[in-house]
């Protein structure tokens, strides 16, 4: 079975370990096989992740994208630890994210850090906008 992809004019994925950037026009294209893809819209750089959800993001999205390593590991459940001791309240969301990926579903850990990213932005939203917090 394929994945269908059709890209906008000069936008960019990753599928495995090469970024393709599409020319002037939209492009549709079929991927056979089992290789880590993201488009750009999912994509995160370093530079982009200024916060702790975006950086757990980080974290997950070269997870996925390399394969997991002890040094990877390590820093993600590291940036995990963190955000949970300043936000305990988003447990559930992180306890998904911790089981898709010790179950091997990084693509899917990565879909629900999107939701942690959300979350925060309104934990931080309601926090600037409570007389006394920060």
């Amino acid at each position: 079975m394929s994945l269908k992809v059709e890209l906008k004019p000069n936008e960019r994925i990753i599928v495995g370990a090469v970024v393709i950037r599409n020319g002037e026009s939209r492009a549709r294209f079929f991927i056979e096989g089992n290789v880590p893809i993201l488009r750009e819209k999912d994509i995160i750089t370093p530079k982009m992740a200024d916060t702790p959800a975006k950086r757990i993001y980080l974290s997950v999205q070269i997870m996925y994208l390399d394969g997991i390593d002890e040094e990877d590991s390590k820093l993600y459940f590291d940036l995990m630890r963190d955000f949970l001791d300043a936000a305990p309240s988003a447990k559930p969301i992180c306890a998904e994210i911790n089981n898709r990926i010790l179950s091997g579903e990084l693509y899917k850990a990565l879909k629900v850090t999107k939701d942690l990213i959300l979350y925060e932005q309104k934990l931080m939203a309601h926090a600037t906008s409570t007389p006394g917090v920060f």
